[in-house]
């Protein structure tokens, strides 16, 4: 049954991904990732940070 890797799958690709771009190189491209989705959010116009709340000047009537 195929589902979401579990303990030793996880060791084997993690495996895998060092032999193909070595520990160096592995930083970098996390570094890069996570910079991508940071302008991708931004681009969007949501920030974790700024969540707006809506507001209530309706429910005074």
């Amino acid at each position: 049954m195929l589902g979401l890797p579990r303990g030793a799958e996880w060791i084997i690709i993690l495996v895998i991904i060092v032999l193909l771009f070595g520990p160096g190189r592995i930083g970098k491209i996390a570094g890069e990732l996570g910079r991508s989705i940071k302008n991708f959010r931004e681009g969007l116009g949501t920030k974790e940070e700024e969540s707006p709340e809506p507001e209530k000047k309706d429910e005074a009537k």
